[in-house]
């Protein structure tokens, strides 16, 4: 048996909470490598849905959760997360739960400095959840962060307080924003430390262990390669390496350990925020797939912006995130629709592109090049088997492995967990 590394292929919201926690119950540990509390994961198990922002999805199935090093954490976030879940019957303990104690943290003024710089960008907004994953990240490779393992030495809290606070009140005020003491922090760090540092652990420890042992291990992306800081629709990015070689960097393995990527992608695509979008649909098409998919953020709420699949998008996320094999999710929200497309190509200035160009500006102007095909008017939702697909939803999806040039391994037909068409096991060694 191999690990598995999912990660998003589109702009996330793909449904990879629902594909980690049914591929859970085939691994032993599960991963989160890069991002923090600004991306949700929805699972629905039988009446109760659960909300995952920071835990990894494999908890709900009660496997081993391990947050690694390339997660930056908000420990209120965290903590009242796992107050959350302990509640509808999840248990979470420094047992079942490990954070590496390398990770860095989310403070109070990196929020507050992220939405006072969204304020101040006025119509070029990026369109960020104000949760202050990017400033944690500067901070991180700035190297004046508070990492997990600093709460237990508190001279090194004491130095890296007075050059965090200079540096963020100097911003902050610039910004015409409040201003922290040092304090306030103090009181803040004091307030968390106790339940917090349990959860240290040397992660990249337990998951050397782990692969001895010949566990699997499931490593679960947040966000998707077109958020992605290098490779995705910048500066309509996140502030991490969304591609699937952060699952080594991000959780302290090698890259062997990655095992089989599979990339998450959405029949139809979304998008939450600002950036473009070429395929986007602002007519009652659009509107449909949104109401039908009930297509609002997991953590802002917020509603997706919806469009035709994006096949040029979907090719790179493959070559770049290095993806083994898709799960095609949501393929039951467009039962009944009599016509369906995919976007194939892009039009710039009146030439054809077969790749998205990197400039902003070009990004902004290219039109989608779409590919109609006939739609399907009997359900797909709930199909368990491939013969249980209308026809016209087979070619759907054999058309889309034919443009993204990866097998579509995994069907999702609807959110519920066992409503899934396994055509080929990501876990089976190759």
């Amino acid at each position: 048996m191999s690990n598995v590394t999912v990660i998003g292929t589109q702009w996330g919201d793909e449904g990879k909470g629902k594909i980690v926690d049914w591929l859970a119950s085939r691994a032993d540990v599960v991963v989160r490598f890069q991002g923090g509390h600004n991306a949700g994961h929805t699972l629905v198990v039988g009446d109760q849905v659960y909300k995952l922002s920071l835990l990894p999805s494999g908890l709900v199935r009660g496997k081993r959760g391990m947050i690694g090093n390339g997660v930056v954490v908000d420990p209120e976030a965290l903590l009242a997360e796992i107050d959350r879940v302990s509640a509808q019957g999840l248990k979470v303990t420094p047992e079942t739960l490990a954070v590496s104690e390398t990770a860095p943290l989310i403070l109070p003024f990196h929020g507050a400095l992220d939405r006072a710089r969204e304020k101040a960008r006025g119509s070029h907004k990026i369109g960020t959840t104000g949760r202050g994953i990017g400033p944690a990240y500067e901070d991180k490779v700035a190297r004046r962060a508070i990492r997990l393992c600093d709460l237990a030495e508190p001279e090194t809290l004491d130095w890296k307080l007075d050059e965090l606070l200079l540096h963020h009140n100097t911003l902050l005020k610039g910004l015409g924003a409040p201003t922290y003491t040092k304090q306030e922090l103090q009181d803040w760090l004091a307030a968390i430390t106790p339940r917090l540092l349990p959860y240290a652990r040397p992660v990249w420890d337990d998951l050397d262990e782990a692969g001895r042992k010949g566990e699997r291990i499931l490593f679960e992306g947040a966000q998707a390669v077109m958020l992605d800081v290098d490779h995705g629709t910048y500066p309509f990015v996140t502030s991490s390496n969304t591609v699937a070689a952060t699952a080594a960097s991000g959780s302290g393995m090698g890259p062997k350990a990655i095992g089989f990527v599979l990339g998450i992608a959405k029949a139809y695509t979304t998008r939450v925020g600002e950036g473009p979008f070429p395929s986007e649909l602002f007519d009652d098409v659009g509107r449909g797939l949104g109401e039908r998919g009930h297509e609002f953020g997991t953590v802002t709420g917020r509603p997706r912006r919806c469009g035709w699949f994006d096949a040029v998008m979907v090719r790179r996320a493959v070559r770049v995130g290095g993806v083994t094999g898709l799960a095609l999710t949501k393929l039951d929200v467009l039962d009944g629709m009599e016509e369906v497309a995919i976007c194939v190509g892009y039009e710039l200035d009146g030439k054809r592109l077969d790749s998205f160009p990197s400039a902003p500006g070009a990004q902004a102007r290219v039109k989608p090049v779409l590919e109609k095909m006939p739609g399907w008017s009997e359900t797909t939702a709930g199909a368990r088997s491939w013969a249980e697909l209308p026809a016209n939803a087979v070619k759907y999806v054999r058309r889309i492995e034919e443009l993204t040039g990866a097998p579509v391994t995994l069907l999702s037909t609807s959110p519920e967990r066992d409503d899934t068409i396994l055509m080929q096991d990501p876990f089976v060694a190759r």
